[in-house]
């Protein structure tokens, strides 16, 4: 039966925010996480950078899920229940659904509530019969959120966007750890991973011409302003993005441009000249690292595809260790 309104289940602490900005300034060097870009303005600007042309994840990983996502689907099982951590605009999604049955679920986890029902309502006019059941809530907090299991059911995560790349390594195992406990001994998981390239290409991605990335850095700031009542000078803040080789990552940066301070309630924090706050990583990964540090976390690779130039991976893994099929195309 269609859902003819999707609406999305809400589990966010609206303190959340606070407490990691004021907890961030206070560290040294200062820190606040990424997920904090995604009011309903960084994720308009987030889907602009997906479109600029030095920004090639987006098109590449899309190009992989068209080619061969009738294949994905195959190994997560066409009736599976399907859970898509930091949906976004999902506009990468139905070349996963289209692959599925009727009696599918879908299950969209994402922490903008805007972006989710909007995403939500255009995918359920797309499958109408689909049963579809949006979670407003940060995926890293999984454990906090009961997601009611299918009779009968395999229970597949769907990751998309390298995003597993803004958590450290240890982060990352944690958060596939939890994943691994979501979907059950018998579940899956199906993630794109960005590979390591030049810091040429990656250091374009992040700086684009359009400016689009440096304005979704700069918004963070704008959020603050408008959501915490933050007394700074946003104008006196500039973007920084660049490819860290010695940690495999592109680390993203506000730079203070000046001695100021930032006020927050009764607190101070002061800036130097070239003071940043560490805003963003994303780490990079060849085939045989991502599939160690999947291996820690209790996951076996079963396939993994790519595209002409070896740009961008996207790997099928479960917990059985069965002979993986490793799929290189």
């Amino acid at each position: 039966m269609r859902n003819e309104s999707p609406t999305p289940s809400y589990a966010q602490d609206e303190d959340d925010f606070l407490y990691s900005v004021r907890a961030g300034l206070r560290q040294h060097p200062k820190a606040i996480p990424p997920k904090y870009f995604y009011d309903a303005h960084g994720s308009h600007l987030f889907d602009l950078i997906c479109t600029t042309p030095e920004y090639y994840p987006t098109r590449t990983e899309t190009a992989i899920l068209e080619r061969h996502g009738a294949e994905m689907a195959e190994m997560a099982g066409d009736s599976c229940t399907l859970i898509e951590l930091g949906s976004g605009s999902a506009t990468k999604t139905p070349l996963i659904l289209r692959h599925l049955s009727d009696d599918a679920v879908y299950i969209p986890i994402d922490i903008c509530a805007s972006h989710l029902h909007n995403s939500t309502q255009r995918l359920q006019t797309m499958f109408r019969a689909m049963k579809m059941q949006p979670l407003c809530a940060d995926y890293h907090q999984l454990a906090d959120h009961a997601i009611k299991r299918q009779a009968g059911k395999r229970q597949v995560v769907f990751f998309p966007g390298s995003t597993i790349g803004n958590c450290t390594p240890d982060e990352a195992v944690t958060l596939l750890k939890n994943v691994a406990k979501l979907v059950g001994p018998s579940g899956g998981l199906l993630i794109g991973v960005d590979v390591k390239k030049s810091s040429a290409v990656l250091n374009a991605a992040y700086n684009d011409a359009a400016g689009h990335t440096a304005a979704f850095n700069l918004n963070l700031l704008t959020r603050m302003q408008r959501e915490l009542d933050i007394k700074l000078d946003a104008t006196q803040f500039a973007h920084h993005a660049y490819y860290n080789e010695t940690h495999g990552r592109i680390e993203m940066h506000l730079v203070s441009q000046c001695r100021q301070a930032i006020r927050l309630g009764k607190e101070s924090f002061e800036f130097e000249p070239g003071e940043t706050i560490h805003t963003e990583n994303s780490y990079k990964y060849s085939a045989d690292e991502f599939e160690q540090l999947a291996r820690s976390a209790g996951w076996h690779l079963q396939a993994t595809w790519h595209d002409e130039d070896g740009l961008f991976n996207v790997h099928y893994l479960n917990q059985s260790a069965a002979e993986p099929l490793k799929l290189a195309r």
